[in-house]
């Protein structure tokens, strides 16, 4: 998405269906229902949408929605690699299917029974990848978590921090669930205490480290920005969305850069983020920062320039991602403490927060933040009001 791009287009509807640990249907039905929905807040119906996007990860066929819903109009569909890199990565190809006159209107979706069907943090998932078993899981790295560990551990060795510093994100996450009805875990509290008491489960991550495994679906309706100004809800205009490669890169496990503790993928997208923005980091209001696990939360702080490199655990220990704070982060929860749609949720955040509706309003908000998974070939968006 180049600079010429910019507020050409806007998100104009947002669904959701319900977080949960046991959908009790389909991630076929889940999906249906989100889309429906973003339809509907959008007010429009079937027979406007010409475009589809979702994740490779998706389960369900962008065929499995054209027959459920009776589309007849679809020009133009795509589908954006690299799982949790993906979520603002299809932000960007939407954008660019609109301004270029390919498509009027775009619905970008991802459904998933994560924790009923599934699950990520099973063993099971990565036996079916050659990969993971030839290079990592000799040396006991089976799962997603324990790639990540390694990365944390060095940021520990490093910069000195402290779990007391990493706590801060899952504190400040799990505040934001108990103001959000909508948040899996909003009725549930989290303590320093409780944290540091927590059971290691891949060290240095202990269990409030990771993401949640939810099942649930979001969907997103992209059309230009002057059909979305006559539509029925307050658009979120896209005011820049990238995506982000990087070298050497890997998925969660790239011990073999120059860094452990820099994501190329990430400096990657920033990089073009803020050219084609026109923005730094200070004119950023508010941010959901992909939280699949703490360590990279820091990891993208600093690579996207909100901090030095080596600065993040003071950073977040100094008050600067609360509701006050400098830059106030995953607002509804995250993907620590609201649930994890693979990252897509973060971006009706962003639209709440644009809008003023979230649970966590942020005074003021002019430009909204969001980034997809750091350690992954990767993708971020901003947008504006």
């Amino acid at each position: 998405m180049n600079d010429q791009l910019k507020r050409k287009t806007a998100i104009a509807g947002i669904g959701t269906t319900e977080y949960s640990f046991n959908s009790g249907r389909s991630e076929q039905r889940l999906a249906i229902e989100a889309i429906n929905q973003a339809l509907q807040e959008a007010g429009l119906t079937p027979d406007d949408v010409d475009g589809l996007v979702n994740s490779d990860y998706e389960a369900t066929n962008q065929v499995d929605v054209v027959n459920a819903m009776g589309m007849q109009n679809i020009a133009s569909f795509a589908t954006i690699p690299h799982g949790g890199g993906s979520p603002c990565g299809a932000i960007a190809h939407a954008a660019m299917m609109v301004a270029s006159g390919q498509c009027k209107c775009v619905v970008a979706y991802r459904s998933m029974n994560e924790r009923s069907g599934h699950r990520y943090g099973s063993p099971e998932i990565p036996a079916r990848y050659d990969w993971v078993y030839g290079l990592h899981a000799p040396y006991g790295l089976i799962v997603p978590a324990e790639w990540v560990a390694m990365h944390g551990r060095r940021r520990m060795i490093e910069f000195g921090e402290t779990r007391e510093q990493w706590a801060q994100v899952p504190l400040t996450c799990r505040a934001n669930a108990n103001n959000n009805p909508a948040a899996l875990l909003h009725e549930k509290k989290l303590t320093l205490e409780d944290y540091l008491n927590a059971p290691i489960l891949a060290d240095p991550l202990c269990r409030y480290d990771y993401c949640l495994e939810t099942d649930g679906a979001v969907a997103l309706v992209i059309t230009s920005a002057e059909k979305a100004e006559s539509l029925a809800s307050t658009p979120a205009y896209i005011h820049a969305a990238v995506q982000g490669m990087g070298h050497q890169i890997w998925y969660q496990s790239n011990y073999y850069g120059g860094s452990l503790t820099t994501g190329s993928e990430n400096v990657a997208a920033a990089k073009q983020l803020w050219a084609k923005s026109g923005l730094t980091p200070r004119n950023i209001d508010v941010a959901q920062i992909y939280d699949h696990f703490t360590p990279a939360v820091l990891t993208s702080l600093e690579d996207y320039g909100f901090c030095e490199k080596g600065d993040a655990g003071g950073f977040v220990s100094d008050g600067n991602i609360g509701p006050d704070g400098e830059l106030p982060i995953n607002t509804a929860g995250g993907l620590q403490a609201e649930g994890y749609i693979h990252g897509w949720n973060l971006i009706l955040e962003a639209v709440r927060q644009i809008r003023g509706t979230s649970s966590n309003q942020v005074r003021d908000v002019e430009f909204s933040l969001v980034t997809s998974c750091c350690g992954a070939p990767t993708s971020a968006a901003i947008l504006s009001r």
